[in-house]
C-alpha cells in the first residue's frame, strides 16, 4: 500500500530535500506541498493523505496550530513534525497537538523514510534523544505532583507559614502579619518541615517556586 504524504515547510528548497528523500522509497508518494499551516490545512480539504510532514515554524499558519487542526479533523491523517526545534517544551508540545512523531531536521535524510512508515503504522515515532527528553519530563511531573500533593496535605495556616518563610520573612515578621506569637511561627514552621522534609529556607524557596508559589526572580 502506498502511503500518500504532503509536506509542508515555508522553504521550497528543504521540500525539494525532503522529496529527494522520500523519492528513494517508492513505497511512498508526495501527493503534495504547502508553504504553511494554513494552506496545508485547506489542501487537505481538497486531497487525502496518510501522513503530513509538518514543519513548526511558518509565517503563513504555524505547524502547531495546523497539527491541532489536522489531527482533530478526524480522518485518519496523522502529523509528523520536522524541525529545528529539540527542547522538550517544543516536544512536548508536539504530541499534546495530536503528532505522531518528532524527527529533528539534521537526521531527515537518515530517519525521515523510516520515520513515515511508522507514523503512517500508527505508531509514535520519537529519536532516542528525544525518548530520553520525555522520560525526564515524565519523572519530573510525577515528582512535581508527588510535592503538591504532600502540599495539599498541610493547613491553610501551614501554608500561609511556608509561604512567609520562602518569601524570606522572619517569625516575628510572620507573627505580626498572621496575627500569632513567634512561638506559635516556630510551632507551625516545625510542623512544615516533619510534613515536607524541609530543613533549611532555601528549601522553601526551591519548592515554593516550584509549586508555583513564587515567581521566579528575573535579571
Amino acid at each position: 500500500m502506498t502511503i500518500r504524504v504532503v509536506l509542508v515547510d515555508d522553504h521550497a528548497i528543504v521540500r525539494t530535500g525532503l522529496k529527494a528523500v522520500l523519492a528513494d522509497a517508492p513505497e511512498i508518494d508526495v501527493v503534495g506541498e504547502a508553504s504553511g499551516g494554513n494552506e496545508a490545512v485547506d489542501l487537505l480539504t481538497r486531497i487525502a493523505a496518510d501522513v503530513v510532514v509538518m514543519d513548526l515554524s511558518m509565517s503563513d499558519g504555524d505547524g502547531l496550530t495546523a497539527t491541532r487542526e489536522i489531527t482533530g479533523a478526524g480522518d485518519g491523517t496523522r502529523v509528523l513534525v520536522l524541525t529545528m526545534h529539540a527542547e522538550e517544551a517544543y516536544l512536548e508540545a508536539v504530541l499534546e497537538a495530536g503528532a505522531s512523531g518528532y524527527l529533528g531536521k539534521a537526521d531527515a535524510d537518515r530517519d525521515l523514510v523510516e520515520a513515515v512508515h511508522a507514523v503512517a503504522r500508527g505508531e509514535i515515532f520519537v529519536q532516542p534523544s528525544a525518548a530520553r527528553v520525555l522520560a525526564q519530563g515524565a519523572r519530573r511531573r510525577d515528582e512535581q505532583a508527588t510535592e503538591r500533593a504532600r502540599y495539599e496535605r498541610l493547613t491553610d495556616r501551614e501554608r500561609e507559614v511556608m509561604r512567609l518563610i520562602a518569601e524570606g520573612y522572619t517569625a516575628p515578621e510572620i507573627g505580626e502579619q498572621l496575627a500569632i506569637s513567634p512561638k506559635t511561627v516556630d510551632t507551625y514552621k516545625q510542623r512544615v518541615n516533619d510534613k515536607l522534609g524541609l530543613t533549611h529556607r532555601a528549601d522553601y524557596v526551591k519548592l515554593a517556586l516550584k509549586l508555583g508559589l513564587l515567581q521566579a526572580p528575573t535579571g
